[in-house]
């Protein structure tokens, strides 16, 4: 048995794919040309290969590859949407509509719940709208929220990174089109694990992120409709590039791994699905045959395959994670799990203190093996075992 601990942490990130990697190495040394400079050859090849990376990228979510924005990956996505919105709302105000709020799910990512405080500070009207105990938003508070007409925009994410919960975007879509307000969702965690067409789903912006598909950390991208257009200003100022909305020599290297991986993902996410399903399945019921009190956090059927929020109860989580170091597991967003505090997640779905605290993610990818799920469950139950023991 292998020393090297199982991998179970690819909502954080995911290990980049090798044939993403063989497509990459050579554009460091070799095809090392910057992508602006197309006077000569080396500029010229380095362009192509954004472009096709664009394309590449735009395939994934059913855009045009003209929609597509890079970035250094979703955090920057996310600010852009949200911060460009509104800053070109201030400076050019709908004549006859004050549009000035702005809504968010409680259970975004971070940088979305604190780009819209930073809103908030600046005067606009932000709200937070609540989730059910599945972690689903609650849709007739959206539609209540959206009906005085003064909803500038509306963000709601794809897939929650802590508990794999999917939201139904094509509803959201349709309810912010005809109240006239933007939709954004980031997909940092749905690109490759759900089907996404922003036109069927009537998405203005989408936020994606490389290193969660299987590409390299550092780059992601911004989607933004053309038509209906979506009017944003830049966070940065520079050489205008990328439509003039994100300034900045682009890395060619990652944009175009970006690309390898998302043309891969389209390829192989419902097989990938399928097999998250049954590992997921797998993995359940030994661990529920073998100790009592093991709960499922979030909707079991609008969820992603890959991930599963896991409550032990009457098991601290983070005992439980020291007690397995076989096992690389964390207990919630990777950008804040170093605070000793319960999910705000959790607790946006009703969890309290002590059951948030006996709660923790476990996400499995395209190189996790049956025998590893199956080693996952032994020192899993062994763990729980021993430390309820120990309680007693």
């Amino acid at each position: 048995m292998s020393d090297t601990p199982v991998y179970l942490d690819y909502q954080a990130t995911t290990p980049t794919d090798p044939r993403v990697v063989d497509v990459m190495l050579p554009l460091f040394t070799e095809e090392f040309g910057n992508a602006h400079s197309v006077d000569h050859s080396y500029g010229q090849k380095a362009a192509e290969l954004v472009e096709k990376a664009r394309k590449q990228v735009a395939d994934l979510i059913a855009a045009d590859p003209r929609e597509i924005i890079f970035t250094s990956g979703a955090t920057e996505a996310n600010n852009l949407a949200l911060k460009g919105v509104m800053a070109f709302l201030a400076e050019h105000p709908v004549r006859g509509q004050e549009k000035r709020r702005v809504l968010v799910s409680a259970v975004e990512h971070k940088c979305v719940l604190e780009a819209a405080r930073t809103l908030a500070r600046q005067g606009w009207d932000m709200e937070i709208l609540p989730v059910d105990g599945d972690g689903l938003l609650d849709m007739e508070r959206l539609r209540s929220a959206l009906a005085g007409g003064d909803v500038a925009l509306v963000s709601v994410m794809a897939v929650n990174n802590e508990t794999a919960v999917v939201q139904d975007l094509a509803a959201i879509g349709r309810l912010c089109r005809d109240a006239g307000a933007y939709f954004h969702t980031d997909a940092a965690q749905a690109a490759g694990k759900i089907e996404l067409d922003v036109e069927a789903m009537q998405i203005d912006l989408m936020s994606l992120s490389g290193h969660k598909a299987y590409g390299p950390k550092g780059v992601g991208a911004l989607y933004v409709r053309r038509r209906p257009r979506v009017r944003l200003l830049p966070l940065l100022d520079g050489g205008g590039q990328e439509r003039g909305l994100r300034s900045g020599t682009l890395p060619v290297p990652l944009v175009a791994g970006f690309g390898v991986a998302a043309a891969l993902a389209l390829v192989e996410q419902e097989q990938e699905q399928d097999m998250f399903r049954e590992f997921k399945q797998l993995l359940l019921s030994r661990l529920q045959d073998a100790v009592p009190g093991v709960l499922v956090n979030g909707s079991r059927k609008q969820a992603v395959e890959n991930g599963v929020n896991l409550r032990i109860s009457g098991v601290s989580a983070p005992e439980l994670l020291r007690a397995m170091p076989e096992l690389a597991l964390s207990m919630g967003s990777a950008c804040s799990s170093a605070e000793l505090e319960p999910s705000y997640v959790l607790r946006a779905m009703g969890l309290d203190e002590e059951a948030a605290l006996e709660s923790f993610r476990l996400g499995m990818g395209r190189f996790t093996t049956r025998e590893e799920v199956e080693r996952t469950a032994d020192v899993m139950i062994a763990a729980i075992r021993s430390l309820r023991a120990k309680a007693a």
